[in-house]
């Protein structure tokens, strides 16, 4: 049987999928908990020192950093670094994440940095580097880390079962990486069912994509508004007002494209600039979306 476009659109249409993607950009009417459509984020954030200069240029600029994502790895720091970086969030007002390690691309795999298999880099191979992955979790929370960054679908999996059992705590949340590679609402759908959070889409989703994923999914979108050049290089500050519309509740993931890369490790001029184009962003929503609210600091607990 040849099944032809409208005959597939009305079956995942009775199924609860969307039928296509959303073209006429419809306003989403979500909020965040504390009735806010988005708040900001500034990924890759991997030393103290980072830390520290993202801060005290955001309170020079005042301006409210809602969350600070670290991306090089829980088992890359020591205990004190990671408690200072707890302190330094914690009297901020921002939610701290941090990405769980070791993965792929820290293995023995040759796949994981070759051409073809760099997309299952930050997966985890073997059943023993999901247990260390498990591991590296535990050693946060020991250390006042509650929310994480997650690269891997069947780690998920397995941290939302183990939240579910009690064996982690209900207050700990999962963030699912854009390194996952999801850009359809049904893997989004997936995801959610398996305990993410939220959930980061691939960085190059066109706003039509990102409204019929807020259509399927009730989880916070985390969606990049800059990349480095090894991820697009793209800026597309003009869009971010249109993000918070479609997409709310939103993270606007900003600052990212004042860096050569994902997960390396900053200068103090680069955070500099990475915070200055967060307030770039907040200048755009703020004159092209005046009615979108950003949550306050200390929203999240």
């Amino acid at each position: 049987m040849v099944m032809i476009f409208d005959d597939i659109r009305k079956i995942l249409s009775d199924l609860g999928f969307p039928s296509g993607d959303l073209r006429d950009l419809p306003t989403s009417y979500q909020k965040f908990e504390d009735g806010a459509d988005f708040r900001i984020e500034i990924p890759s954030i991997n030393s103290v020192a980072l830390m520290e200069a993202i801060l005290d240029e955001s309170n020079r600029l005042g301006i409210k950093i809602n969350r600070l994502t670290e991306t090089y790895g829980i088992f890359r720091h020591t205990e004190t670094e990671i408690k200072e970086m707890v302190a330094l969030a914690t009297n901020a007002g921002s939610q701290f994440i941090m990405s769980i390690g070791p993965r792929a691309s820290y293995d023995t795999s040759a796949t994981a940095g070759s051409v073809q298999g760099k997309s299952i880099g930050y997966r985890l191979r073997g059943q023993e580097q999901v247990i260390r992955a498990i591991a590296d979790i535990y050693r946060a929370i020991n250390l006042g880390v509650y929310s994480f960054l997650v690269y891997d679908e069947g780690l998920l999996m397995a941290l939302g079962k183990m939240k579910a059992s009690g064996h982690i705590d209900k207050k700990v949340t999962f963030k699912v990486s854009a390194h996952c590679g999801h850009g359809n609402p049904l893997s989004f759908k997936l995801l959610e069912s398996l305990g993410a959070n939220s959930i980061n889409p691939v960085r190059d989703l066109d706003l039509s994509m990102l409204a019929t994923l807020r259509a399927t999914v009730k989880v916070p979108l985390d969606c990049h508004t800059d990349a480095p050049i090894t991820s697009g290089g793209f800026v597309r500050t003009y869009e971010a007002p249109e993000m918070v519309r479609v997409a709310s509740p939103v993270y606007l993931k900003t600052g990212t494209s004042a860096l050569k890369a994902h997960g390396t490790q900053a200068t103090k001029e680069e955070a500099i600039n990475m915070v200055r184009q967060a307030s770039i962003i907040l200048e755009m929503v703020n004159q092209y979306y005046p009615n979108a609210k950003q949550s306050p600091l200390n929203a999240i607990k």
